[in-house]
């Protein structure tokens, strides 16, 4: 983590919603493939239509993704400043060509970027691609880490930095925000309530805000591996 660039860094979190709010409006083949797919992982008591707003969420064949946010760090007058900006709505098909033009963007005037952020290796960067495909868009080359060599692939991830080898457990952002000293955002929902605010509420914006907070959570930690001094609020400049 020391020899990392922090201005070489593409931070980057996902908020993903269920495609539908309840169980009852998928089709009756879309209801059964549900029943297949978590035929070996319902909890005990529990029904099929009860585990899909659960679970639905993050099973990239039943979701959709309705938010992705992205910092970045750049220098002003020789104090470092994160620039956070989110792409987000209804429209996810958008909403993931905005993304992709953007990462264009920044791979044209520089190739030497890496994707950072937490359990992005697993979850994030695979259900971006999976949901590419799934909208018959291209997966750029930057995203093609099936083609890549392990030591190829452009991803600083906190999950997998924090692990030090172990594979056994698993650690939240906000646990290991907490357990670094990096205060977490106190907001008023958190990843369980996101298909709630979308479905009832019906309100973006609260999930994007979420989503900001977490990039600028994950940009503090990496500065904490780095023994630099955490971000204040006046270093965070949130991008139309």
């Amino acid at each position: 983590m020391q020899n990392i660039i922090l201005e070489n860094l593409l931070l980057i979190d996902i908020e993903t919603v269920p495609q539908h709010p309840s169980f009852d409006l998928l089709s009756e083949d879309w209801k059964q493939l549900w029943e297949e797919k978590t035929v070996r992982t319902l909890p005990d008591f529990t029904s099929a239509a009860e585990f899909y707003p659960q679970r639905a969420g993050v099973m990239a064949e039943f979701a959709k993704i309705v938010c992705i946010s992205i910092g970045y760090f750049t220098k002003q007058n020789n104090a470092l400043q994160l620039r956070v900006k989110s792409f987000f709505g209804d429209d996810e098909k958008k909403l993931l060509q905005d993304f992709i033009t953007t990462v264009n963007q920044m791979e044209s005037k520089n190739n030497k970027w890496s994707f950072a952020g937490h359990n992005i290796k697993e979850f994030d960067i695979p259900f971006i691609s999976r949901r590419l495909l799934i909208n018959s868009l291209h997966i750029p080359v930057y995203l093609d880490f099936q083609n890549m060599k392990p030591w190829d692939t452009n991803i600083v991830d906190t999950f997998q930095y924090w692990r030090f080898g172990d594979y056994k457990n698993y650690t939240s952002l906000k646990l290991l925000a907490a357990a670094m000293g990096v205060p977490s955002p106190k907001d008023d929902i958190d990843g369980s309530m996101v298909a709630g605010v979308y479905w009832e509420e019906k309100n973006l914006q609260r999930i994007a805000t979420y989503c900001q907070k977490d990039v600028v959570t994950t940009a503090n930690i990496i500065l904490q591996f780095k023994n630099r001094e955490l971000l204040k609020e006046e270093q965070v400049v949130i991008v139309p």
